[in-house]
């Protein structure tokens, strides 16, 4: 299928993004990142060791030459946390990208706004490739793509919590709001769930705990690689209307 993603001028070759928290090992994490078939590979810079390559890291089991690594400042709750570890990161020579996030509440990891907004121009004016983690609000959507966002990335649901798009009608309003790609990133819980997100059009999906978290992470990794797929597939194709009433599969004019 040609239907390729650009961002910024770096092309992906898949719509399937994973993060790397919460599997059993390295080993684990590698087999799950390989079945998924995704190119982008998130890490959390605070809690996995990435710039100390003098001992064992993620990047021994996830070779940054075959997959675009995509550090991320989860767990940061101010807005110098999140530049301080996005530097730090790219001072490692880690990467240019950065999926930024700023927490504002511990319990439902929902985002500062605020923060936000001002880090995402902070480190666009730095020249870093800004992928914020929002929320599902269209004008705070318009607002990171003005401070220089490179996507916009609000969440299908609490992270984590696994219940799926919670608001497909505030994603749609988003995709018709920026003219940037939009990537759910958030509350996947299964494959019909990154379906949805992807029939909706949003550009890709980044997805962490439904795999990690399932009972087989290799095979629900596969899983949601083929519902990526199918669910961009199906967007491109274009469904059918829906109608109150039944309208016959096979035609009826000329039938005595």
């Amino acid at each position: 299928m040609d239907d390729k993603l650009t961002i910024k001028g770096i092309d992906f070759s898949s719509r399937l993004w994973v993060g790397t928290g919460k599997y059993r090992d390295f080993e684990e994490t590698a087999k799950a990142v390989e079945a998924s078939g995704a190119d982008v590979v998130t890490v959390a810079v605070r809690r996995v060791n990435i710039i100390d390559r003098k001992s064992e890291n993620l990047l021994d089991h996830i070779d940054p030459k075959k997959y675009k690594i995509l550090p991320n400042t989860a767990g940061c709750y101010s807005v110098e946390d999140a530049l301080r570890y996005s530097r730090l990161a790219r001072e490692a020579g880690i990467s240019d990208l950065i999926k930024l996030e700023v927490i504002g509440d511990e319990k439902t990891l929902f985002p500062d706004v605020i923060g936000l907004l001002e880090a995402t121009e902070i480190l666009a004016k730095e020249g870093f490739v800004v992928f914020p983690y929002t929320n599902d609000d269209p004008i705070t959507a318009k607002r990171l793509v003005d401070a220089g966002a490179a996507a916009v990335m609000p969440l299908g649901a609490p992270i984590g919590s696994g219940l799926g798009i919670r608001n497909p009608y505030n994603i749609k309003i988003i995709l018709e709001t920026v003219d940037l790609p939009v990537i759910v990133d958030a509350g996947v819980g299964t494959a019909s769930d990154a379906t949805v997100a992807m029939e909706l059009g949003c550009d890709a999906v980044l997805i962490n705990t439904a795999i990690a978290g399932a009972k087989d992470p290799i095979a629900m990794a596969e899983a949601m690689n083929y519902a990526v797929r199918a669910g961009r597939l199906s967007y491109r194709a274009g469904r059918i209307e829906k109608k109150l009433y039944a309208t016959a599969s096979s035609p009826i004019e000329g039938l005595l």
